[in-house]
């Protein structure tokens, strides 16, 4: 709170000096007075000065985003539009839990380093069925958007959600436009390490007529945009530390090595499509608009990923350089088993989503006192989508690397790369798949009153309404989710098959990638040979055919069948495809929300500050109902045994409705005091929630009953222990998040569209959701209640988000007249924050396992030594962002460059989808007081940082006339490389090297 208290008392200096600055300039810009010209401003230019209106004249917290012309926001995504916004960063990988695949346009935002967003559709709540309660940005066509609002403060009557911000998403109405309308706009997209071209088209018509019944206005718009990019990708593996064997132990020498270097090559396209239709009418007291807002989003990605599999402790080493601390930095690597085992991953992912709504908004206005506005909405929302993934192993010789450089670098020689260039080397190495499906809808109708205060000084106005809506939502993930399976692998050899699954002895086809110009050209790696697209794509006959392979292989022992000795998902008699509709993957989520509010706006403008603002109160009631599944085991106890007495329950799977409810009071405070015409200054203060995520409150639970047993002898079973615990898919009991929050603002409003504006935000967070342990008491059968340790999510935690935004824009107008248009945008945002659990998970060392209830292990993460990380910072903040933007517009040409940069950030701790999480389980066990000491045994959890990142991009546009408009813009001009550091204990270093490259798009507008 200390650093609160010195940040608000540097702001009150700043408006003291923002004061005095004002007055001075508006003594200047009176000396000058006769000097001022009406100039006609028009594009980027005036798309700041409305941005800057709406900001000014708002009674909330808000920042803008406007179209500079039909279908033009200043940016090729909704995503990318949103992190120009002060207090708004942009995720660059597909999702927060994947951080292995880079996304170009991103995948979702944060606003003042908190993950709380709600999404808009011009006012009215709406998302996409895949990301539960908010909207994929990236699924919007921005051609279809007029303008972005950022409220960072909502009032009470706004729809509850938005603990970090609101982001409403503005689409035009025929009355916007005098008359008849039309633009269209064509443009093309060339990505220079993709080599490829993708077109875009976008086109509005829009027209008013005045009749006898009233005024009637039509708007069409559509849009259809395609988009690609690859994205090469060089990996270091987590350090493992180097083992000498004492006493049947493996001990530390000190020193560090990663196991292997590893690369992958993913190819991204994507087809955006929107349609937008809006009815106006209008006449006399009455008014009404009927629209339908379209989008449909579909994906295909391909990838090819190079990844080691090997056991990092057959790992030797020569040739070797260590830093000072003992890490390896240069060396070659080897096995002392057959090879270093890599598999070689082909991956064919794609989904396809799409959003529709329906709305329909009436406004009469009796009188001069009042007006009734009635708004009715329906939503629907469908995604399904097909991961695949085969891959063949090879047992590569060597791998020599180099990590002194900027980017790491493996090497081979003639031999290691002769081998590898040799298909009989291959063998069919495993498979994996994954299905989902979803569909959402929603039906929605808020009802508002307005009674305007008439001659009273200081009253404006009270406001009042309801809220009702009905939101259903299934969502099927395939079981098990992603369904990784062996085929043959090298460790199975000699006592699980006969032999591998070479690929020569088998008709599926193999394709050969040699990587060419990987990273373009700032990097080499060996070629491999990889499945084929059919083998890929044909799912799931591809999948059997694989699997059956091995049935011989399995079987041909002298001994007889060993195809038993292995897990379901290795044995091809018991293998089987992934599939939709199994209880464990499906989550059925029903929602009625009930909310009213009142709100009473004034004005006190007699003051020597005027001041005005609004103070009002939601309050609004949530009720949930979760289908779902509740499994328990009971345990199986040796007849005659001993020891421990074991309750007796019976086994039973049921399914099972949760109903939950929960209401909550939001009061809510905007003041504005207007200093003079161009300074004012706000005092916010509201409580908001952010209700779970749907998948979340997932109803699905197991429970099992545990015995240890002590068989020493085997006529006399001995029961040790007895204990009972549960994993929970979700919790269907959860509560919102709730937040206190408060903001104090100065903004300095010097020009049209110069301004200089500051803000002080705090945000106190409680009942934040974490994954932790709770009871849940059942009854034996003899009624005797007993409690079992179900880990699952929970309100189990308090934090809080504070920081200082400051924005500036200026057009030097006062500058030689070859330098007149020349402007600067810059903003910058500083956020601290913290997160306590109500009950502490900590443990210096790791235990084994990678299940849920782990906790450590997914909280404090866990080193390839054993050791626990302790206190991690919340994921995906960034504790300073800014960007910076020189602008230029004079006459009929209009140009803009801006860098974006955000600070390193915490992606999260124990991520499954790489080699850092518990997918791996060959940490070393340091523990000395562990029975497993010495011992590869551990699950690692390494923390996953984004690291520092700045992307230059630029955009030049001439005006030929009032209709035709041609435009160049460049994105990511300087080739930035995004990385990924990996913590550990002996320091953090590079672990992900993305190269995505340039792209360019030149584009042709024509409005009539």
């Amino acid at each position: 709170m200390n650093t609160l208290r010195r940040t608000t008392l540097s702001l009150a200096a700043a408006q003291v000096a923002m004061m005095w600055t004002g007055l001075a300039w508006a003594q200047a810009s009176s000396d000058k007075a006769e000097k001022v010209e009406t100039v006609v401003v028009t594009g980027q230019r005036a798309a700041l000065q409305s941005a800057q209106k709406i900001k000014q004249d708002a009674e909330e917290v808000v920042d803008s985003i406007v179209a500079e012309d039909i279908g033009k926001l200043p940016d090729r995504s909704v995503t990318e539009v949103l992190q120009r916004v002060v207090g708004v960063t942009m995720d660059r990988t597909a999702a927060r839990d994947d951080p292995v695949h880079y996304s170009v346009e991103g995948s979702g935002v944060i606003i003042r380093g908190l993950t709380y967003v709600s999404s808009q559709l011009n006012g009215r709540e709406t998302f996409s069925a895949n990301k539960g309660r908010g909207l994929g940005f990236e699924d919007v066509p921005p051609e279809l958007m007029s303008r972005v609002d950022v409220y960072k403060n909502p009032s009470a009557e706004q729809t509850e959600g938005a603990i970090a911000g609101l982001v409403d998403l503005r689409t035009a109405l025929p009355f916007d436009y005098q008359g008849f309308k039309g633009a269209i706009s064509m443009s093309g997209t060339y990505s220079d390490l993709q080599g490829k071209f993708k077109p875009e088209v976008s086109a509005l018509l829009a027209n008013s007529w005045d009749t006898d019944i009233g005024r009637f206005g039509v708007l069409l718009d559509v849009a259809h945009s395609e988009g690609t990019s690859r994205t090469d990708t060089i990996t270091v593996d987590p350090y493992y530390p180097e083992t000498t064997a004492a006493n049947g132990l493996n001990l530390p020498t000190g020193r560090w090595f990663p196991r292997d270097l590893s690369w992958r090559r993913q190819e991204y396209d994507r087809t955006r499509d929107g349609a937008y239709a809006a009815l106006q009418w209008k006449k006399d007291s009455m008014e009404s608009s009927l629209t339908y807002f379209h989008s449909r989003y579909k994906f295909d990605m391909r990838e090819w990923a190079v990844k080691a599999e090997v056991d990092p402790y057959t790992i030797l080493i020569d040739n070797a350089t260590w830093d000072d601390e003992g890490r390896m930095v240069k060396g070659t690597l080897r096995s002392n088993a057959d090879g270093i085992e890599v598999e070689n991953n082909t991956r064919y992912s794609s989904r396809t989503s799409q959003s529709d709504d329906w709305s329909w908004n009436f406004r009469w206005k009796p009188n001069a006192e009042w007006t009734l506005t009635s708004d009715v909405q329906y939503v629907t929302s469908k995604t399904h989508a097909l991961d695949s993934n085969v891959a063949t192993g090879v047992l590569m010789p060597k791998q020599t690397i180099d990590l002194t450089g900027s980017i790491p670098k493996a090497s081979f020689d003639a031999a290691d790369t002769t081998f590898l260039d040799n298909r009989d080397n291959y063998y069919w190495a495993t498979t994996m798949e994954h299905l989902d499906k979803g569909e959402a809808t929603q039906k929605a109708w808020k009802g508002d009153v307005r009674y305007q205060f008439q001659d009273n000084p200081y009253l404006t106005d009270i406001r009042f309404g309801v809220r009702l809506a009905d939101r259903d939502a299934l969502t099927q993930n395939s079981n098990p989710s992603y369904n990784w399976a062996a085929v043959t692998k090298a460790w199975e050899r000699y006592w699980y098959v006969t032999d591998l699954a070479w690929v020569r002895n088998y008709s599926e086809a193999t394709q050969y990638n040699p990587f060419s110009n990987f990273m373009g050209g700032g990097n080499s790696v060996a070629g491999m040979y990889f499945p084929d697209a059919s083998v890929v794509n044909g799912f799931p006959a591809s999948y059997v055919s694989l699997h059956d392979h091995v049935k011989p292989l399995c079987d041909g022992w002298a001994d007889g069948s060993h195809c038993g000795w292995m897990g379901t998902n290795a044995n091809p008699y018991t293998w089987a495809p992934g599939k939709l509709g199994d209880p464990i993957g499906t989550n059925d989520q029903r929602e009625r929300t009930t909310a009213a509010y009142s709100q009473l706006r004034f004005a006190f403008d007699e003051l020597p500050m005027p001041i005005d603002g609004n103070v009002g109160v939601r309050v609004v009631r949530t009720e949930n109902q979760a289908n779902g599944y509740t499994t328990l085991t009971a345990a199986a106890v040796p007849g005659g045994a001993s020891g421990v007495p074991v309750p007796v329950f019976t086994s039973f799977a049921a399914a099972e409705k949760f109903e939950n409810s929960f209401t909550n009071v939001l009061p809510s405070l905007n003041l504005r005091m207007k200093a003079s015409n161009n300074l004012q200054f706000r005092v916010a203060a509201a409580k908001a929630i952010s209700r779970p995520e749907l998948n979340q409150m997932q109803a699905y639970l197991e429970m099992k009953q545990n015995v240890e047993i002590d068989n020493t002898d085997p006529n006399n079973p001995v029961v040790k222990s007895v204990t009972y615990s549960g994993t929970a898919q979700g919790n269907p009991l959860l509560k919102p998040v709730r937040s206190t929050q408060e903001d104090v603002t100065a903004e300095w409003y010097f020009a049209k569209s110069g301004s200089l504006t500051m803000a002080v935000f705090n945000k106190d967070l409680k009942d934040i959701i974490v994954n932790q342990t709770y009871a849940r008491s059942v009854e034996a059968e003899d009624g005797t209640p007993y409690n079992f340790v179900i880990t699952a999510p929970v309100n189990g935690a308090k934090g809080h988000a504070r920081g200082v935004e400051i924005a500036y824009q200026q057009y030097f107008d006062g500058l030689p007249d070859f330098l007149q248009g020349l402007g600067l945008q810059a903003n910058y945002t500083y956020v601290d924050s913290k997160m306590k659990r109500y009950n502490a998970v900590y443990s210096p060392y790791c235990s084994a396992g990678a299940g849920a209830d782990n906790l450590n292990l997914f909280i404090n993460g866990c080193d390839t030594d054993g050791r626990s990380f302790g206190d991690t910072p919340l994921p995906n903040l960034s504790r300073n962002t800014f960007n910076l933007a020189v602008l230029y517009d004079k006459g009929p040409f209009s140009a803009r460059v801006a860098y974006s940069w955000r600070e390193k950030y915490l992606q999260g701790v124990a991520l499954n989808s790489d080699n850092t999480g518990p997918n791996q389980q060959n940490g070393l066990d340091t523990n000395p007081d562990s029975p497993n000491y010495g011992k590869h045994s551990l699950p690692l959890g390494l923390p996953l940082w984004g690291d520092d990142y700045g992307q230059v991009d630029a955009g030049v546009q001439y005006r030929f006339n009032d209709n035709l408009t041609f435009s160049l813009e460049g994105r990511n001009l300087t080739n930035a490389m995004y990385k990924q550091l990996m913590q550990q204990h002996i320091g953090t270093f590079g672990h992900n090297y993305f190269t995505s490259g340039r792209s360019y798009t030149a584009s042709v507008r024509y409005a009539f």
